[in-house]
């Protein structure tokens, strides 16, 4: 396997002096996206005490297992610490990851400390460092909590249900199609210019996962809830939605 940022790692040569915070994303997911504010920041205040992040990137889409295309991202997102990239989801089974981001955090003896699947509950990852890095060190003090980025992120917030992703070409239904589209291993590829998809959805926003056409692959978002093609050879691998804000009259830190 191969690595961004670092040579090599190994996690039993980290333990011991080390505590590490293991990280399952995929560029083209924005639920992975929307965490990598915190991860940056983590790495930033936490690396001199200890800590050890390590981003594995488990590709959700095929254009995902290209090398040269996820260390054009790593670089683009300015991604500061190691990625271990796992192309073929192999350290994926052996942690028996359950979804994107999955977030581990062990101590210096390599025991698992805290596990999380999904956006959110920052606030506890981050109390999980401390209590791991103060094992590393009886006089380390942890800094007041990173402040959530966005409102949603809080702890305790109560969100509205969201439209859940669209997967193609299995969810082709779920979308109007204009021209005609032709289904690939995880696409519909546009066959001319002009052709488009159109779908319906609740939630905050929509972002489109596209690649080809002279496009680079990743997320797009895309307000009005249609994808065109200006160019065939398009490729539409999905849709994705985030949650919807809370309401700005009621409490951001919910009940």
């Amino acid at each position: 396997m191969d690595w961004l940022n670092v040579a090599f790692l190994r996690m039993d040569r980290l333990m011991g002096r080390n505590a590490v915070l293991v990280e399952f994303w995929d560029f083209a997911r924005i639920n992975s996206l929307r965490t990598l504010p915190y991860l940056k920041e983590w790495h930033e205040r936490y690396h001199d005490a200890g800590l050890r992040v390590i981003g594995v990137h488990c590709p959700g889409y095929s254009f995902g297992r290209d090398q040269d295309t996820v260390a054009g991202a790593v670089e683009r997102l300015d991604i500061p610490y190691a990625v271990l990239l796992d192309p073929e989801l192999e350290v994926w089974r052996l942690y028996g990851n359950r979804g994107w981001p999955g977030r581990y955090l062990f101590d210096r003896r390599g025991v698992l400390r805290y596990v999380h699947y999904g956006e959110g509950d920052y606030f506890d990852c981050e109390a999980a460092i401390g209590e791991v890095l103060a094992d590393l060190d009886s006089d380390f003090t942890a800094p007041a909590p990173v402040e959530p980025v966005r409102p949603e992120d809080g702890p305790g917030v109560m969100l509205e249900p969201q439209s859940a992703d669209i997967a193609l070409p299995a969810d082709a239904g779920r979308l109007t199609l204009v021209r005609d589209w032709l289904p690939g291993e995880d696409y519909l590829e546009a066959e001319d210019a002009g052709a488009a998809a159109a779908f319906e959805w609740s939630g905050g926003e929509a972002w489109a996962v596209l690649s080809g056409a002279d496009r680079d692959p990743g997320l797009y978002e895309v307000s009005e809830g249609r994808v065109v093609a200006d160019d065939p050879g398009l490729r539409l691998h999905g849709v994705q939605f985030t949650p919807k804000p809370p309401s700005p009259s009621g409490s951001p830190w919910g009940a």
